[in-house]
């Protein structure tokens, strides 16, 4: 019996979705600013505190997690960023999708963010369907007040880039 739950455990954590994303940060007058999206689409316009993130995405078992997470960085904000890509320790969240992320300090211009769009029906029932950016904004925040806005399981994140760079520094 117990040599089934271990198996199917196994079978869990290889069939779980994988997520991948980077974690841009700029040093700014002695303190540390990180960049995070918004998510776009109708469900998510007028949530703010704890619905922010990082631009991550999902990848499939024949992606490195490094390429996945720069690819999803293009096509979240059509921006490319270059640097040392400092790993992060991956995460579950609740739902049992493992994150991947890498820290790297580059400065982008969160105004230039052009996001790829999604299609949904909207509003519900009403066969209509409706285009939205997987993205609507981005905007850069100081490490105190990104603990705020970005989501709860995404929160160890800044913890772990906060640790680093304290560490280094």
């Amino acid at each position: 019996m117990s040599s089934e739950k271990i198996r199917s455990s196994e079978v869990n954590a290889l069939m779980a979705k994988k997520s991948a994303g980077l974690l841009l940060y700029r040093k700014m007058q002695g303190s540390m600013d990180v960049f995070l999206v918004h998510p776009g689409g109708p469900f998510w316009a007028n949530k703010d505190d704890g619905v922010w993130s990082i631009p991550k995405g999902e990848f499939d078992a024949d992606e490195a997690p490094l390429n996945a997470a720069k690819r999803e960085f293009r096509e979240e904000t059509g921006l490319v960023v270059e640097g040392e890509y400092q790993p992060l320790k991956p995460f579950r969240q609740k739902g049992g999708k493992i994150v991947y992320a890498w820290a790297v300090q580059y400065d982008v211009d969160a105004a230039a963010v052009k996001s790829n769009r999604f299609a949904m029906e909207w509003p519900p029932r009403s066969g209509k369907m409706r285009e939205f950016p997987e993205i609507d904004r981005a905007q850069w925040f100081k490490i105190d007040l990104a603990r705020q806005k970005i989501l709860k399981s995404q929160l160890d994140l800044l913890e772990q880039l906060d640790q680093a760079m304290g560490s280094h520094h």
